[in-house]
């Protein structure tokens, strides 16, 4: 009776003590989490701590998700938990500055309407006409908006990219200020709108500087610039040519004091190679480059050479001996394969065009991070400038070669950097030989970065020119822009990257929840390399052999005959294509059980731990720890 009471007071003792747990794991440990998945995909980075803990004012986040589309999709289901658990993630870092809201939009509800009124996109589900949602929208204190439309399933690695930006936005909801120095008529061209009397494309501003204006405050930079604008973030230097050491000296600085850039760069600028010179006559001088700054910082490029790719060369009129014909111009060519999609500023992009670019590299023994971002095929090689000048495009691909692998055309450049400068250089004098006078607001000299520098490098500065990325059309007066390629956005959106803050940046592609199972994919792939081959060898004899029995019960092709009758030995032949069908098909349903042999045995492998071998290892872990208090009992009896 006593043991009974015993095991009676253990048993409500061990639930009190479980339920006491649940409570205190409740209350204490709520926030508390173990991410053992790859990329860590449910653990904010350290970026993204840094800026929810920068947050002044509190920012609310709502979210719009129609549980019908879980239903429907249940990869969005999983996704809709993703996103739900990391937007609880900002909340509980954010000291009580995020605040959340869930909203489930019901078909033609309040909710809906709300959910429109931000711009979200609504996706129909049926043919009844009800939409779905499945966004974000984020607003401040000073009704600032922000909003993700819809969360694209594709761009799940960078779901928390998108988050932080949105917040970082929220909290900073001024327009970066990005200042331009280029040698290029990027705003239009004047004397070209004289010459065409403001009629078609020419003189036009470009599409790229323009979709740069729509999200930016952009400012010029003159190329003798000697300060640079404290006020600017961001400064794209751009085909700026011939520029005086004290001009580079203001980039070098604002490097240093922490401002973003990005250097395009070119060994051979079809654009200003194209444009009418001061006399009327083609310029010879169409490159630019920026030596000292790159030498100093660690990264290489060589203005002597061109890069040529097979892969996704131009097709251009050529005119020969005899007839104009259509040959690949190397020179100029799309860049889809090499577009880096694990930088949330490319991950987007389907395509680049790139015309007379060159390639950029880390020197060797520099302590920086490189990271590319477009690179050209295996099937690219190397091509004289002076190739390029006047080409000829036949010519120029019968001398081509293929070399060296893969180039590297833009990149990331992170990291500290030395000044080039040991201090001011002295100014050159001007037009009448008087010598220069420094500007009153030039910064102190800095020796070097005080933390790591963001820059984007580009060997390529023709991405901006209209003709490489849009088509452009007068309808009525009226200039259309049509892409074919990206480049436009290429450039807003790592002007846009780079704007943010060095947080920001730092933030790369995480990984989804939707993991594949690779073992099984690679297993797939073995089986059917290995049995395939013998699939098809006996797929075909059946095939064959069926045409012949089809022959053979047609009479040997009298068939229309009435009076045709079957020989002994047409049957005996019939009989035997008959049983060689059956073979060759139990054959084919050997071959196919082979291929699914291997994954099979891994699904019962599977069952076996899931089902038997864990219960079973919890069940002797519960005997041992039964006979080690029973003996811990019987010496204390003792």
């Amino acid at each position: 009776m006593r043991r009974v009471t015993y095991s009676i007071v253990g048993v409500i003792a061990v639930a009190a003590i479980a339920i006491g747990i649940n409570l205190f794991a409740d209350a204490r440990l709520a926030n508390v989490q173990l991410d053992l998945t790859q990329g860590r995909i449910y653990t904010l980075s350290a970026g993204t701590r840094q800026i929810l803990a920068g947050l002044k004012e509190p920012v609310t986040l709502r979210l719009f998700y129609s549980r019908q589309l879980g239903s429907t999709v249940p990869a969005y289901g999983s996704y809709a938990d993703h996103v739900r658990e990391m937007l609880r993630d900002y909340a509980a870092d954010s000291h009580g500055k995020v605040k959340l809201d869930f909203y489930d939009p019901e078909p033609f509800s309040d909710t809906e309407d709300r959910a429109m009124a931000y711009g979200l996109q609504g996706v129909p589900l049926d043919q009844g006409g009800s939409q779905i949602y499945f966004g974000l929208a984020g607003t401040n204190l000073e009704d600032d908006e922000r909003t993700i439309p819809f969360f694209q399933a594709d761009r799940e690695r960078f779901l928390e990219y998108d988050l932080t930006k949105l917040v970082y936005e929220l909290s900073n909801p001024k327009r970066p200020v990005v200042g331009v120095m280029s040698s290029l008529p990027l705003d239009g061209d004047p004397r070209s709108m004289m010459m065409t009397q403001g009629r078609g494309p020419g003189g036009q501003p470009y599409a790229s500087a323009e979709l740069l204006r729509q999200t930016n405050t952009v400012k010029t930079v003159a190329t003798d610039a000697q300060v640079i604008d404290p006020d600017i973030q961001v400064l794209l230097v751009a085909e700026a040519q011939n520029l005086s050491p004290a001009t580079l000296y203001a980039i070098d600085q604002f490097v240093m004091r922490g401002g973003k850039l990005m250097a395009m760069v070119d060994p051979w600028s079809e654009t200003m190679a194209s444009a009418p010179s001061a006399t009327g006559m083609p310029t010879q001088d169409a490159h630019s480059d920026l030596k000292r700054l790159f030498d100093a910082w660690g990264i290489q490029f060589d203005p002597t050479k061109v890069v040529g790719d097979l892969t996704g060369a131009w097709r251009v009129r050529a005119g020969g001996n005899d007839a104009v014909q259509a040959v690949n111009y190397v020179a100029w060519f799309n860049i889809r394969d090499g577009v880096n999609h694990n930088d949330p500023a490319t991950a987007d992009l389907q395509q680049v065009t790139v015309a007379s670019s060159g390639f950029l590299a880390k020197a060797p023994g520099a302590s920086i991070d490189f990271t590319p971002l477009l690179t050209s095929s295996d099937r690219s090689g190397l091509i004289p400038v002076d190739e390029v000048k006047t080409p000829d495009p036949a010519k120029v691909l019968a001398g081509f070669k293929v070399a060296g692998g893969p180039r590297v055309i833009a990149a990331r450049v992170h990291g500290v950097l030395k000044s080039a400068f040991s201090g001011p250089p002295p100014l050159a004098a001007d037009k009448n030989g008087a010598p220069q006078k420094r500007p009153d607001n030039v910064p102190a000299y800095k020796a070097q970065t005080d933390g790591p520098a963001n820059l984007v490098v580009v060997a390529d500065s023709d991405i901006l020119a209209d003709r490489f990325w849009v088509r452009v059309s007068d309808f009525f007066g009226q200039q259309t822009a049509t892409p074919f390629a990206d480049n436009g956005p290429f450039v807003a959106n790592l002007v846009g990257t780079l704007a943010g803050s060095d947080a920001l940046i730092g933030l790369r592609s995480r990984g989804d929840t939707n993991r594949p199972f690779t073992l099984v994919t690679a297993m797939q792939s073995d089986a059917e390399a290995r049995f395939r081959q013998t699939q098809q060898t006996l797929q075909q004899h059946l095939d064959d052999v069926e045409k012949q029995l089809r022959v053979l019960r047609s009479g040997g092709g009298e068939a229309a005959r009435s009076d045709a009758v079957i020989t002994p030995e047409q049957r005996a032949a019939i009989d035997a294509a008959r049983q060689d069908v059956l073979q060759t098909r139990g054959k084919l349903r050997a071959v196919q059980l082979e291929l699914n042999r291997d994954i099979s045995r891994l699904e019962t492998e599977m069952r076996v731990f899931t089902i038997v071998l864990v219960p079973a290892v919890l069940t002797v872990l519960a005997i041992g720890m039964g006979l080690v208090q029973r003996r811990r009992r019987a010496r204390a009896r003792r």
